[in-house]
């Protein structure tokens, strides 16, 4: 609210004496006559200003307030700049009005208090009154119309960042809802509180309440936190029973603690007052959530017209039981016992492909492999029955955190403009792990687990002949013992070749990404895959077998017409992985100008969740 403009009361002017007699009265009698006439004349101007600038001030806040009222909603930006008119219009008017107050005050010092000059002071305070009333707009604060979504998206995931993660599971799960939510999509995220999520993310949770839910005979209490990181909402489900442990999976109870998870997510609804239109669990750790749902919850008002969408990010882990564990810990009836029965067992994954409304997997390719029993690990039957609920969407990567223009862990930044800043990396790269500073050897680097699943066996049965080539190697990774001595054995073999990290380091990853110059992944089945996407961001040229996720990324080299963004081969065949090697080290030293070509080509591929997203939109509106 403007300040009042302050006035004094005019002191009464004493009558001065006159020095000296005086010969007539006519000339003083005149004289205070005309004073008094200047004193009306100046002081009714003074109340038309003050008049004019009000009339002024009304017509300026009126729209702004009008329409602030009728359109609350514009993401508050009408209310906000009614806000700042009114500021702006009633500073003005308080200016005006002390400057005419100063006037009427320096008039009736030179005149004796007369009417005229009561009336300029009424004139003040009148107009002071206006300007408070006018102000008084800005203390409006209207209602906040709530925003409409297309749609409301619960996301069910056993991990997610940056709270926990051991794989692409919790990148998918952090990304996406990130990316819908800029579709104007209502995405929330429900995951477990497990103890291993960073003091600094639980100590700024907020309690929502509990609820109980029940597991066959037992009554489990389910306490319900919240908190918001990059604009999307988590929930955490809390039971320290089966979540205050040291690491996520491989637990002797895990049937028990993720089938209390899947059921806890829709128990918890009221609690979190959300009304999902869809419900996207993820992998077997929440394949129960879609089965429990239709058994238990379609009267329930918080999720009773739900439909469900369940992404199998690796379909070797399905959750497989024995059929014991239907009575004594999901508690289902006998008639739907056999939704979660398959093979002789209890089949989370196989119970959430019979529930679920669509099913999805993170690539087109692996989509169709997975109809393959080489692929299905068993599930190719009910896969094949349900063929028309699957569907592959291809993973996208966060390209603000993997940008190697912005990367803090690099030795220089650089992007596909700056390319040539890459060799300093690679300098670098060299540097810190005692390679010989050569620029024109080319580095192969890997980040992977060391299982056969990555292709590992097909590098233990060739790794001299691939250290034979005139190459540097470098690994970064943990796993299997039998790998992990392999790499060993071999970096005290071909100490000027070979360094192998046991481990994982994110600052190394991404100096590896940038200081290599090709990436081999030549993986036995990939759903999906991250770095060969990452490393291409960076500029550095992937090798990877042709199979699901690698083969819907990497474009194959064509050296006639210049295009692709990488090399590949099909067979899981270590000789066939070699010679793909092979054609890649050939290009990089005999063809510079198209290997710089094929690097421009693998920068400028966009992998970005902004554009993947757009098939889970289209996936979400047809459901």
């Amino acid at each position: 609210m403007a300040k009042k403009a302050q006035t004094q009361k005019p002191a009464a002017i004493e009558e001065k004496k006159p020095a000296a007699p005086v010969k007539s009265e006519k000339k003083p009698v005149v004289k205070a006559a005309e004073q008094k006439a200047k004193a009306v004349a100046v002081a009714e101007k003074a109340q038309k200003e003050i008049e004019k600038v009000v009339a002024k001030a009304e017509e300026k806040i009126a729209p702004a307030v009008k329409k602030a009222a009728k359109k609350p909603a514009k993401k508050n930006e009408t209310v906000e700049k009614a806000k700042e008119a009114v500021k702006e219009t009633a500073a003005k008017v308080e200016d005006a009005v002390e400057k005419m107050a100063k006037k009427a005050e320096k008039i009736a010092e030179k005149a004796e208090k007369t009417e005229i000059a009561q009336k300029a002071e009424k004139v003040v305070k009148a107009a002071e009154e206006k300007i408070d009333k006018k102000t008084e707009v800005v203390k409006i604060d209207p209602k906040p119309v709530e925003k409409k979504y297309r749609k409301k998206v619960l996301f069910v995931a056993a991990e997610a960042l940056p709270y926990v993660k051991t794989g692409g599971l919790g990148d998918v799960a952090a990304a996406l809802p990130k990316a819908l939510l800029k579709e104007d999509y209502d995405v929330r995220v429900v995951m477990p509180l497990y103890f291993n999520i960073p003091d600094k993310f639980r100590t700024t949770m907020q309690y929502l309440g509990c609820c109980y839910v029940s597991l066959a005979w037992r009554y489990q209490y389910c306490g319900v936190f919240t908190q918001k990181y990059d604009g999307v909402t988590y929930y955490f489900l809390d039971n320290e029973y089966y979540f205050k442990r040291n690491g996520i999976y491989g637990h002797y109870d895990d049937a028990e603690r993720f089938a209390f998870f899947s059921k806890a997510a829709l128990e918890a609804l009221p609690i979190m007052d959300f009304t999902p239109d869809i419900i996207h669990c993820h992998d077997w750790h929440t394949g129960l959530t879609p089965v429990y749902l239709d058994v238990y919850y379609r009267n329930s008002p918080n999720c009773k017209n739900a439909r469900t969408v369940f992404t199998i990010h690796n379909i070797q882990f399905q959750g497989k039981y024995g059929n014991e564990i239907c009575d004594d810990i999901l508690g289902l009836p006998a008639d739907k016992k056999s939704l979660v029965q398959y093979q002789n067992c209890v089949n989370f994954m196989k119970g959430a492909i019979e529930c679920s409304n669509k099913v999805t997997t993170v690539s087109p390719t692996y989509a169709n492999e997975i109809l393959n029993s080489y692929y299905s690990f068993g599930l190719q039957d009910i896969l094949g029955a349900r063929k028309y609920k699957l569907c592959g969407i291809i993973n996208g990567i966060d390209v603000e955190t993997n940008d190697p223009a912005t990367d803090k862990a690099l030795f220089k930044n650089y992007d596909k403009n700056t390319v040539a800043d890459k060799a300093a990396n690679k300098k670098g790269l060299q540097q810190m792990l005692n390679l010989d500073q050569n620029p024109n050897v080319p580095i192969i680097g890997m980040v992977t687990r060391l299982t056969e699943q990555k292709g590992m066996e097909l590098i233990a049965n060739v790794f001299e002949e691939i250290l034979s080539k005139g190459i540097q190697m470098v690994v970064l990774g943990s796993g299997d013992w039998k790998y992990e001595s392999l790499l060993k054995d071999m970096q005290k073999r071909f100490p000027d070749k070979l360094r192998a990290v046991l481990g994982f380091s994110g600052d190394l990853a991404s100096k590896i990404y940038a200081g290599a110059d090709i990436f081999l992944m030549p993986s036995k089945f990939e759903p999906c895959g991250l770095s060969q996407m990452i490393s291409m961001r960076y500029g550095t040229i992937p090798v990877v077998r042709e199979t699901g996720g690698l083969k819907d990324t990497v474009v194959p080299y064509n050296g006639v017409t210049k295009q692709g963004t990488g090399f590949t081969f099909y067979s899981y065949n270590a000789h066939d992985m070699l010679y793909a090697i092979e054609r890649a080290v050939g290009l990089y030293y005999d063809y510079k100008d198209d290997w710089k070509q094929l690097v421009q080509n693998a920068m400028s591929q966009d992998f970005s969740w902004n554009n993947i997203c757009k098939q889970y939109i289209a996936l979400y509106e047809n459901l």
